[in-house]
C-alpha cells in the first residue's frame, strides 16, 4: 500500500493543526510500512494505540477552536471524530481477538479516513478560521 504523501494541499492554514495532521500522517505511514506485520504484532498495537491517543488530543484541540470561534459545522466534525474513535476501538478489540485481516483493514481505513477527512472536511474550516485570524 502506498504511503500518504504530505504536501501543501493538506495545509488547513492553522499551524498547530497542520503540525498535528503531519504527525498523524507520519504515524499512519509508519503503520503502512508494516504491511507484512501480523495481527499479534506488538509494534502494530503500540503504534495504533499511540496514534489513537494523539488523534484524540488533536480532535480536542480542533473542537476547542471550533467552539471558540463558533464554527457552524462543529456538530458534523464532532460526529465524525466520534465515529473515528469508535472504529479505532473496534480495531483494537479485533486485534486483541487476533482477527487475521485486521492489519490490512487498519492500514486501509486510516489512510482513507485521514486523507479524506483532512482534504475534504477539515478544508471546510480553513477560510473560516483564517478570516477570524487563527493561523
Amino acid at each position: 500500500m502506498e504511503k500518504i504523501a504530505w504536501d501543501e494541499s493538506f495545509s488547513v492554514g492553522v499551524r498547530v493543526l497542520d503540525a498535528q495532521h503531519k504527525q498523524i500522517v507520519i504515524m499512519v505511514n509508519t503503520l503502512i510500512e508494516m504491511n507484512e506485520a501480523k495481527v499479534d504484532s506488538e509494534i502494530i498495537s503500540d503504534t495504533l494505540t499511540k496514534m489513537t491517543k494523539y488523534a484524540i488530543d488533536h480532535f480536542e484541540r480542533e473542537e476547542q477552536y471550533m467552539l471558540e470561534y463558533d464554527y457552524p459545522e462543529y456538530s458534523i466534525q464532532k460526529k465524525q471524530h466520534q465515529e473515528f474513535k469508535r472504529k479505532t476501538v473496534d480495531f483494537c478489540m479485533e486485534t486483541m481477538a487476533h482477527k487475521v485481516t485486521v492489519p490490512t483493514e487498519i492500514f486501509s481505513y486510516l489512510k482513507l479516513w485521514w486523507t479524506n477527512h483532512i482534504l475534504q472536511e477539515d478544508m471546510k474550516y480553513k477560510k473560516f478560521f483564517n478570516e477570524r485570524g487563527l493561523k
